[in-house]
């Protein structure tokens, strides 16, 4: 059997992953990018987990110019890293690689729940730089203040505006001593800001790193580069407004768009080299979707736990690797509107929503509209290049994974409703078809959960939206959809059985499929008209053809009708 390569999941140095020989999706040509475009600043937002640590580390290790007094691999080791990609064949390798000196910081790790605690990761992180850089002190070329300030930042005792001139300092430092511009990289940026957002002390951090990035990356006479990545671009005014024109290139721009996450080819190319190809179209129902400036993108972390896993089971590994918590607030104090969006969304449909490319933090407990571009710049939804109109466009949720992280949103919002138990039971009769006891629970949960404020928009949606947050937990068995079009109109709700239906006599499927219809009842009107209603709709439409082309032949049909709180069920004939 041959020897595969071994996938070196987590590791983002790229000097170890390329001396440990890991399987490596070839993404040096970014090099060439960054060095040809005309902008001095660059800011590259991606989801979390895309590649964006690995690929600033290969940025590092090329542009690095190593002193031959610093400790570590030489410079010609350091060539050798590059041995067989495709930058090492391109004019500019033997140009760039190896001139400049760099300054690399990687936020990442810092999740602070005060500004103490995160000003002292800070201070360490910067201090650690300058540790690595300290050479520098031997030289005749500092001052003997600009040395004092050095071994301050050192010592830990320098002052806080000491660290925010940091960046600056350093780089002035580093351009005397080697003669040459110097290339700054600033990894996951705003991983500092979003803790500060949840945990209290935004203002604060939001100065000091403002403070810390205009030293370093405006108006820097010894900058040849800069390239900053996160997940969010953190608005213009907040942050950026002292930079001159950085080019921000996010999710929908076509530039850098293949640079963060695999390619379809790419993927295609590891599930072969690992055997696997016949699995493609699983892998990429679960992982890909993504849109990059219009290129299909997938989850790079998700496929390479796939790929390594010993069981080849498809499950939700992204989630895992990061806090949902900003994304629950958001979405959990969304009213009626928001649950009917999610609706939607979860039934495989498209919305139409504004997306934003820069986000004031404090703006998102205002703004409901900044919910979408937070969505689509962290991962959740997938947005395509072109708008339907200025700044809006069809979102949609991109793969299974994800729609796994909605579903797992929807059951621990109704966790905080509703008992579970009552919830077990009032699914469980619903799927034995005891319509009575389905009844009498939902009713219990609408006088529970739904408040008469819910109900001032559209009672209907409202009342969908509910059922199917709740109906949601039998998504393993069934296919939900919602307002689709069958027979000669639209129903509300459909449940179509996953499993395939048995011949015809040969038993009954253990998964009926379901049609619910929902009607509101008007203050001159009967509940019972208005069910009879309801149900002779179900039939007259033909609502039921779609399942009855995939072979179910045991239908439920169910009519909903609602005046405020009150609530009335009824059952039409069931097909055996």
């Amino acid at each position: 059997m041959t020897q595969r390569k071994s996938l070196l999941i987590g590791q983002s140095d790229f000097r170890k992953f390329r001396l440990h020989d890991g399987y490596y999706v070839d993404k040096s040509l970014f090099i060439q990018e960054i060095i040809e475009t005309g902008y001095l600043v660059l800011l590259l937002p991606r989801p979390r987990r895309f590649g964006k640590t690995l690929n600033l580390s290969m940025l590092r290790y090329f542009f690095e110019k190593i002193e031959p007094s610093q400790s570590g691999p030489e410079q010609g080791q350091r060539a050798d890293l590059f041995t067989g990609l495709a930058i090492r064949d391109t004019p500019l390798f033997e140009k760039h690689q190896g001139r400049y000196p760099v300054i690399f910081l990687t936020f990442k790790d810092l999740k602070e729940n005060s500004w103490q605690t995160m000003f002292q990761g800070v201070r360490n992180l910067i201090r650690a730089e300058f540790l690595r850089h300290s050479y520098i002190l031997e030289s005749d070329v500092l001052a003997y203040p600009e040395k004092r300030y050095f071994q301050a930042i050192l010592d830990g005792k320098a002052t806080q505006r000491d660290y925010s001139e940091a960046l600056a300092q350093l780089s002035a430092f580093l351009a005397h001593f080697y003669h040459e511009e110097v290339v700054i990289l600033i990894d996951e940026y705003d991983t500092p800001i979003l803790s500060g957002y949840l945990r209290g002390y935004y203002q604060e951090v939001l100065t000091f790193m403002r403070n810390l990035l205009s030293g370093g990356l405006k108006d820097n006479e010894y900058l040849y580069k800069g390239v900053l990545t996160g997940i969010l671009r953190v608005a213009k005014e907040s942050i950026f407004s002292s930079l001159n024109n950085p080019g921000v290139f996010t999710v929908l721009s076509q530039e850098f768009n293949t640079v963060f996450g695999f390619t379809t080819s790419e993927v295609k190319a590891m599930l072969d080299y690992y055997d696997l190809s016949e699995q493609y179209n699983l892998v990429a129902q679960w992982y890909d979707g993504y849109l990059f400036g219009g290129e299909v993108i997938y989850n790079p972390w998700s496929v390479l736990n796939y790929v390594m896993s010993k069981d080849k089971q498809f499950r939700s590994y992204w989630l895992n690797t990061g806090s949902t918590e900003l994304l629950d607030q958001l979405i959990t104090r969304g009213g009626a509107e928001l649950r009917e969006e999610l609706e939607q969304l979860l039934t495989g449909q498209t919305i139409i929503r504004p997306v934003y490319d820069s986000i004031v933090m404090r703006d998102l407990e205002t703004h409901d509209d900044l919910l979408w571009s937070f969505l689509v710049f962290s991962g959740y939804l997938k947005c395509p290049p072109n708008f339907v109109r200025r700044n809006w466009y069809e979102l949609t949720i991109p793969n299974e994974e994800i729609r796994l992280v909605y579903e797992d949103l929807v059951e621990r919002w109704f966790k905080e409703k509703i008992k579970i138990p009552q919830l077990e039971t009032m699914l469980a009769a619903l799927e034995q078809g005891d319509i009575y006891l389905f009844e009498r629970m939902l009713r219990m949960v609408v006088l529970e959960v739904m408040s008469y404020h819910d109900l001032s928009g559209d009672p209907e949606k409202v009342y969908q939206a509910l059922v199917l947050g709740m109906l949601v937990w039998l998504s393993p068995k069934y296919e939900i959809r919602t307002n689709r079009e069958a027979g000669y109109g639209r129903y509300d709700m459909m449940f179509k059985p996953k499993l395939k239906p048995p011949p015809k006599g040969e038993g009954n499927n253990p998964n009926r499929g379901i049609i619910l219809e929902f009607k509101r009842v008007d203050d001159d009107q009967k509940p019972e008209t208005v069910l009879e209603k309801a149900l002779q709709q179900i039939n007259d439409k033909a609502y039921t053809t779609e399942l009855e082309a995939a072979g179910v032949t045991d239908i439920l049909r169910l009519a909903v009708v609602f005046r405020g709180k009150e609530m009335w069920l009824k059952q039409g004939a069931v097909d055996q």
